[in-house]
């Protein structure tokens, strides 16, 4: 498995390409910005991108999404509850001072336990919800590894006070569906180091197993 990640601007969200090295099947996951920069990435792996996948809808997610899109043909996915922040992006970039052009509209929408497929990998959409209302982890158990975009960071978990928050739901979403996975399984975050999931359960400064 090919596991590519790099934060990218405006916030330093982290960009992941995931491929398949036998049939160069890929993913990307959070393209937040800097297109080019992801393109090259992509390239310089010998990869075709077939899907583009979202944590959540915040801006710094998803910012490169439609130019990527445009790009390479792959289809956009999200979950279905965060469709209304995926809308409001014009706002979110108000709202930081940050350049923003229409965005083009999830063509797929994800759902709890669907089975990704990156060539011949298998991974499996978590919904884990509570930074927003959809947001999604992407679990691949053969190679003990899980994206969790901003539910779970190094030591701390997602913020809740921003649109669609939700403490009780954050924490049933870490509790439930990370800290079940095998504790050996790393975590790609949405911002930051990555992780372990057992560091987590037993280290984690705000929810701890």
């Amino acid at each position: 498995m090919i596991v590519k990640t790099f934060p990218v601007p405006p916030l330093g969200c982290n960009c992941s390409i995931i491929g398949d090295p036998v049939t160069k099947r890929a993913i990307v996951v959070d393209p937040g910005g800097a297109v080019e920069q992801i393109l090259n990435e992509v390239r310089s792996l010998g990869l075709i991108v077939e899907r583009i996948l979202h944590t959540h809808a915040h801006f710094d997610h998803f910012l490169a999404s439609s130019e990527l899109k445009r790009a390479t043909g792959a289809t956009l996915c999200l979950h279905e509850q965060d469709k209304l922040l995926w809308e409001k992006l014009d706002v979110q970039c108000k709202l930081f001072g940050v350049a923003s052009a229409p965005a083009l509209m999830p063509e797929h929408f994800l759902s709890d336990e669907e089975q990704i497929e990156v060539g011949e990998l298998k991974g499996i959409a978590l919904h884990t919800p509570g930074h927003t209302p959809g947001s999604m982890s992407f679990h691949f158990p053969s190679v003990q590894l899980v994206l969790a975009g901003d539910t779970l960071f190094r030591g701390a978990i997602g913020r809740t006070d921003l649109w669609g928050g939700d403490f009780d739901a954050i924490e049933r979403s870490i509790r439930e569906r990370l800290y079940t996975l095998d504790e050996q399984t790393r975590v790609i975050t949405g911002h930051g180091a990555e992780t372990v999931i057992g560091f987590e359960k037993d280290e984690n400064a705000y929810i701890r197993a």
